[in-house]
């Protein structure tokens, strides 16, 4: 298969703002696709080779990719880094130089064409490639496929190599495309999606689609050492519309101010999962110990809260604390100065028992049976509660012991594990939204906005979104420049850079107009005084009021960059109405 049919659909993709476009022109290059090589296609239109939770990366900066543009092209580095001022897009930078050389060398022999296959076995080799004079060896390796492509092609080949595709198509557009091109209709998506939610490998739902294996994918199961998609929760300020939405019993869990966290245990090897999948085994060698030695079973797929403690007291310290633990040297020395415990909460798999469609009142029996609690491992503290009043007490119980609220579960026969998606089984219900003005949001940065005065020439603001499942798309909801030290001025531009893109992104749903844009990646927790009415903002508009969005006023960034969350995991529009109606019937009560 031509590498050049690919680049046809990315042209198509990036030239609307459309889903249903997107999803036509992806459902037409899946039904051209070799079965044999669908998961190559699916992976390369993602930006990737293989499944993030496998950690496999190509490896490629911004410089070393310009060097191999240079070596293909014969241009200079220094004039690559002119273009790369002016045009701001490594990618147009390689579709400008190679058209300039194509004009260059149009009397040469044609070269030969590039593949899916070829392009997919570079780059693997590419990722692969470590240790000494591997840098050399990954620049020879892209220059080889630069030499051989067209200007169309070596702007998405440098883009994909750098991690900066930015199609704009999220896995779920994938879904919809894969159930129409190989099923002719939608209706097969909600089969697709649990075992993508299941095996977190869109390549592998991909396979199975295009052998039309519907039993297969109905089949699917955890595996020990693949990570589950985590299932998320809802959130709700009003103890009494959380018990309603629970049909007035829940089991109330303390929420940890930690670091969620997929625990896979096979024998006496353990593997550990963040909650955006990626592998942190090497970072808790300690909590892989207490794994061994306080979980009684041979094989079990876990959920669990990291949280720091004091080492003379055992007492939860903050989440802050625990972000020192974030680091690939000098683990033993973290150990050492921050210790940490973990409370589980969840069980998804025991001994080979799938126990994702098990009510949770039997996962957490399974769950008591396993963990033996010691001083580093422990059971989430939790209450079956059926009493507003009572949900009220325990919520301030849990504050009072260091935890940021409650997560309500419900407990009725249907409360099975909703692996990759938000529901009403769960219901957040935190200390930062049991009051009017102190409301937390973690929101996503979709743009920014120059600074004057003493920010000129850095960002003075940032614009934030909020996500809706249902749309798949990120809303604005506030312009915050408050919060930020200078130090976090400083960075910001640095830690933007790799998301930085010429105009907003298709996902992102804005009627102000910044001077920068970003695909949606960084997440950041804001606070607030309250949610309010804005003709600005696009969260929610129309719901409320016709013409009016929903907007947080007086912003102010808390300091907490959510590096554990993905964009997706942000706080949703939906909730964003509940707050707002919330704080409203508050106000009207008061």
């Amino acid at each position: 298969m031509l590498y050049s049919r690919l680049v046809e659909a990315y042209e198509k993709i990036e030239a609307t703002t459309k889903r249903i476009e997107m999803t036509d022109c992806l459902v037409r290059l899946f039904r051209e696709t070799p079965k044999e090589l669908i998961h190559k296609v699916v992976y390369l239109t993602q930006g990737k080779i293989y499944p993030d939770y496998l950690g496999i990366e190509l490896g490629i900066a911004e410089r070393m990719a310009m060097r191999s543009l240079s070596i293909a092209t014969g241009v200079s580095f220094n004039e690559i880094e002119e273009i790369l001022k002016k045009l701001g897009d490594i990618g147009k930078v390689a579709e400008y130089i190679a058209s300039r050389r194509k004009q260059a060398t149009l009397f040469q022999f044609a070269k030969t064409p590039l593949t899916v296959e070829k392009v997919y076995e570079t780059l693997d080799k590419i990722a692969k490639t470590a240790g000494e004079g591997s840098q050399d060896l990954k620049i020879r390796l892209l220059a080889g496929l630069l030499n051989d492509a067209t200007p169309k092609e070596a702007k998405y080949l440098v883009r994909t190599v750098t991690g900066k595709l930015r199609l704009g198509i999220a896995d779920m557009t994938i879904l919809d495309a894969l159930s129409i091109a190989f099923f002719g209709t939608k209706d097969p998506r909600p089969i697709l999606e649990r075992a993508y939610n299941l095996c977190s490998d869109l390549g592998k739902v991909a396979r199975l689609a295009a052998e039309k294996n519907l039993d297969a994918l109905k089949s699917f199961k955890p595996i020990i050492g693949i990570p589950v998609r985590p299932m998320l929760a809802e959130r709700l300020s009003d103890p009494k519309e959380i018990l309603a939405k629970l049909n007035y019993s829940c089991a109330a869990e303390f929420k940890y101010d930690g670091e969620r966290v997929q625990i896979h245990k096979n024998g006496e090897k353990v593997k550990l999962f963040s909650r955006r999948l990626e592998d942190i085994t090497h970072q808790y060698p300690d909590v892989c110990e207490y794994v061994k030695k306080y979980v009684k079973a041979n094989r079990a797929i876990l959920e669990a809260e990291i949280v720091a403690i004091d080492p003379d007291t055992l007492e939860m310290r903050p989440f802050q604390e625990l972000m020192h633990r974030k680091r690939r040297h000098n683990i033993a020395e973290a150990m050492a100065q921050y210790p940490v415990a973990l409370y589980f909460f969840d069980i998804i798999l025991l001994e080979d028992e799938d126990l994702t469609q098990v009510p949770y009142v039997e996962r957490r029996k399974k769950l008591e049976e396993v963990v033996v609690e010691s001083d580093h491992t422990h059971l989430a503290e939790r209450k079956v509660i059926e009493d507003q009043e009572d949900l009220e007490k325990f919520f301030e119980y849990a504050v009072e012991q260091g935890c940021e609220g409650i997560m309500c579960k419900s407990t009725s026969k249907d409360s099975v594990y909703q692996a990759g998606n938000r529901g009403w089984l769960w219901i957040k219900y935190k200390r930062d939204y049991a009051a009017e003005l102190t409301d937390t949001l973690d929101l996503v940065v979709v743009g920014a906005f120059y600074g004057k005065g003493k920010r000129a020439g850095k960002y003075g603001a940032l614009l934030m979104a909020a996500y809706d499942p249902q749309s798949d798309k990120f809303y604005t909801v506030c312009k915050v420049g408050t919060g930020f030290t200078d130090e976090d001025l400083e960075k910001l531009p640095e830690m933007l850079k790799e998301y930085k893109i010429e105009h907003r992104h298709p996902r992102v749903v804005s009627e102000m107009e910044a001077d920068v844009w970003f695909v949606p990646a960084m997440v950041l927790e804001i606070t607030g005084a309250e949610i309010t009415l804005s003709p600005l903002h696009t969260c929610a508009k129309g719901v409320i009021r016709p013409e009016a969005g929903l907007a947080l006023r007086f912003p102010r960034f808390t300091g907490r960059w959510r590096t554990d969350k993905s964009p997706e995991d942000a706080t949703t529009v939906k909730e964003i109405i509940e707050m707002y109606r919330s704080q409203k019937r508050i106000k009207v009560a008061g």
